[in-house]
């Protein structure tokens, strides 16, 4: 193959200063919340403090004064959750729980064992002192979801056949909690050292899967019915990968024969960021899940790296 409710891989939205189609989830976000990572309304008190890895991440690509990196220290980790929190509940009016709006950052359990990947401004110093953090996504390693109790995007999507489906010690990689700061949006350098930061990631950890959910703006599935049906019937995941939809929160996205659809019509109404996945390679799990509190409908991207397409591969591997 975007943060924010659900993690965590990022459809036209109501305006083009939201076009990047960012993903509380893992990968993508809409236009109200995302290959991570939309904040699920929890009532949770501030993650308390947790040592990190004590590994050294080099600047992992650079353009001017913007550069891609891992967060190595609680601070940079909080800046990452305060971009999001700006993103997602002030921009793009999500509601946050109590202890966010208090603390003006959007944080959740994963985000103490998860890897933080930035983009940072040489030239800006954020309120902290520190490089500004003008984009971010969420990192979630499979052998990391094992010891930490599983995938945020679990929360939406049954992911069982996508983990027995796959090969005995296949490398998965979960995307979530995607955002850039609106008045980086228009650098398109900002979303393409995104890009490349998780490129080097994946060749770092020899990652074989990224996968995470992708938003759609809306909840009327009549509205969305054009592409829903296409990403239903021209991107499926592979017969023995049906990741399906949780059966409790599971809506048709089948909502127009496929002798029906235009395809380029289709790629036009969805977002930036899932059109991107699509034209990279991505599949497409069966079922939607309807996230009304955010105002958007949700889908489950799934990307083995081996289907990235040689564009792809020359522009960020």
């Amino acid at each position: 193959m975007a943060s924010a409710r659900r993690v965590g891989f990022s459809l036209r939205l109501r305006n083009a200063g939201r076009r990047w189609g960012f993903s509380r989830h893992h990968m993508i976000v809409p236009r109200r919340p995302r290959f991570g990572t939309r904040p699920k309304q929890e009532t949770v008190t501030a993650p308390a403090e947790a040592p990190r890895p004590r590994q050294t991440w080099p600047v992992l690509a650079s353009s001017g004064s913007l550069e891609v990196r891992i967060a190595q220290s609680r601070r940079e980790i909080e800046a990452a959750q305060k971009l999001r929190y700006h993103v997602f509940y002030e921009e793009m009016s999500a509601i946050p729980s109590p202890q966010m709006r208090a603390q003006r950052r959007d944080f959740d359990k994963y985000d103490d064992f998860c890897d933080h990947l930035l983009v940072v401004d040489r030239d800006t110093r954020g309120p902290d002192g520190l490089d500004a953090v003008v984009g971010t996504y969420r990192l979630l390693r499979g052998e990391v979801a094992a010891l930490h109790g599983g995938y945020y995007t679990s929360s939406e999507f049954d992911l069982t056949s996508m983990l027995d489906g796959n090969p005995p010690g296949t490398r998965f990689l979960e995307l979530g909690r995607s955002c850039v700061l609106k008045t980086y949006r228009t650098k398109t350098m900002t979303m393409q050292l995104l890009w490349r930061g998780i490129m080097a990631y994946v060749n770092r950890h020899s990652i074989d899967v990224m996968f995470g959910c992708g938003s759609l703006p809306g909840t009327d599935l009549d509205e969305l019915a054009l592409p829903l049906s296409y990403l239903h019937h021209f991107h499926p995941c592979p017969d023995n990968i049906r990741i399906r939809a949780r059966s409790e929160l599971c809506v048709d996205m089948n909502r127009m024969a496929k002798e029906d659809i235009d395809p380029k019509a289709a790629l036009r109404a969805l977002p930036p960021l899932i059109k991107g996945y699509v034209r990279s390679g991505t599949f497409i799990g069966e079922g939607a899940v309807v996230d009304r509190q955010f105002g958007t409908t949700d889908v489950l991207i799934y990307l083995p790296v081996s289907r990235l397409d040689a564009t792809f591969r020359r522009r960020f591997g």
